[in-house]
């Protein structure tokens, strides 16, 4: 059953969330309808500066710019107005998640100079988890690492995990104070989060983006003794091992390709690999629930989003398989009809909530940028 509805808000919004392979550019109105929604792709986070240029002149004015900063650091806990300070403050960043950054602050560069008098926001993927408690961000390494080098896990995904959040509770009708939530954000990249009272506990990425859950093409946790075996035994580089665990592991290493939808196909046709592949997802995916649900003493919701989390009924049921000791159960009819809506998947009876929530960083980036300028932001002008 898909559920609908959601709040006002105050004005225009040009959401700018750059990534890697493309950069997506929504504009939302007063009441978060989208008025213009393009893709672009992108190449190392590098794209066509005159396409983005002829969108943009295309849309109706703007009165704001949100743009989706991977990380903020310890310097960032939510969103901020852009100026000359902060920018270089972003930019000081961007060792923390190079590829990524560098992207974003690409994409602020490029619309500043088409949209010169319109205020920017930058809204961060690891605000979020700022508030992680010492035993959850802190890692058990030399305390030199920790001061210097500021070592800790940050988590990502935040921006999706908020919003996931926020629509999950309105969906069960409860305030998020009262409730205890895992949500999972499965896509090319994947992450889950413990939010307790609205607030992240838990996650599963880390330091960097490479930690926890399998993805498309990264591996997830390993054992950080295996890097170091492989550089001293096997002659690999930093970097090959670096190219190796973002771009060549996860699905693609078990099955050959990272799109899900391919494994999944493969898979129900027994081939071993992609059998593999799903059965090593499955695993690590059930086990992350488990450790988030841990970290709270139980919880009210699963909540699955993301590309594979909205569309991949089959990973929800063998997910939700392998956790009926949580008090998890889907109904096979309802997860199988929940595609691209909101949606209560849950069995009757299940004393845990099953939820599927479209990912919409684009109203959560929208929402911090209105809260940050107060509603106050000037029309972009000519």
């Amino acid at each position: 059953m898909c559920v609908t509805g959601f709040g006002p808000t105050d004005v225009r919004v040009l959401v700018v969330n750059a990534g890697s392979s493309s950069l997506k550019v929504r504009l939302l109105d007063a009441a978060d309808t989208v008025l213009g929604s393009h893709d672009l792709p992108a190449q190392d986070g590098r794209f066509d500066q005159r396409a983005l240029a002829g969108l943009l002149a295309e849309l109706p004015p703007v009165d704001a710019v949100g743009h989706r900063i991977v990380h903020g650091g310890d310097l960032f806990v939510h969103g901020v107005a852009i100026d000359a300070k902060v920018e270089e403050a972003l930019r000081g960043l961007t060792d923390l998640a190079p590829l990524h950054q560098a992207a974003g602050l690409g994409a602020l560069d490029v619309v500043r100079r088409l949209l010169p008098h319109v205020p920017a926001v930058a809204c961060f993927d690891t605000a979020f988890h700022a508030a992680l408690p010492p035993a959850a961000a802190t890692y058990a390494v030399p305390q030199q690492w920790r001061e210097r080098f500021k070592v800790k896990r940050y988590g990502f995904h935040g921006l999706s995990h908020a919003y996931a959040a926020g629509r999950a509770a309105e969906i069960l009708g409860q305030k998020a104070s009262n409730l205890r939530l895992v949500v999972c954000h499965l896509g090319a990249g994947a992450s889950l989060a413990a939010v307790q009272a609205g607030v992240s506990v838990d996650t599963t990425m880390g330091f960097t983006p490479l930690d926890g859950l399998v993805m498309a093409t990264r591996s997830g946790a390993i054992d950080p003794g295996l890097v170091l075996w492989m550089q001293q035994h096997a002659g690999l580089t930093a970097a090959e091992v670096s190219f190796a665990l973002e771009h060549r592991s996860g699905l693609f290493a078990l099955a050959g390709t990272g799109d899900m939808r391919q494994v999944l196909q493969a898979a129900a046709a027994a081939e071993p690999a992609a059998s593999l592949a799903v059965a090593v997802y499955i695993h690590r995916l059930r086990a992350e629930v488990a450790a988030m649900a841990a970290a709270m003493g139980g919880c009210e919701a699963l909540v699955f989003t993301g590309g594979v989390g909205e569309h991949a009924a089959a990973i929800r049921e063998q997910a939700a398989a392998g956790l009926d000791f949580l008090g998890v159960r889907v109904d096979a009819s309802r997860n199988a009809a929940a595609v691209g809506c909101d949606a209560d998947v849950s069995a009757a009876g299940a004393r845990v909530a099953s939820l599927v929530v479209v990912a919409r960083e684009d109203l959560q980036i929208a929402r911090e940028v209105r809260a940050v300028l107060g509603g106050r932001a000037g029309p972009s002008g000519p």
